[in-house]
């Protein structure tokens, strides 16, 4: 193997493991459910814009 091609595949590999330890807190994932304010305000923000969508496409 080229020198290069070690480095990228040491390189790579980094990337990939370098979020095994990463855990967020109770409540976040697939199994369990609660919110920040900005979830909210984000869900808030994603119903204003499909109703401006709505209006301005009307004829």
């Amino acid at each position: 193997m080229k020198t290069h091609t070690i480095y990228r595949s040491a390189f790579i590999t980094t990337l990939m493991t370098a979020a095994v330890g990463a855990s967020a807190h109770d409540g976040h994932g697939l199994a369990g459910t609660h919110w920040h304010a900005t979830d909210t305000l984000g869900f808030v923000l994603v119903g204003v814009l499909a109703l401006a969508a709505v209006w301005f496409s009307r004829k």
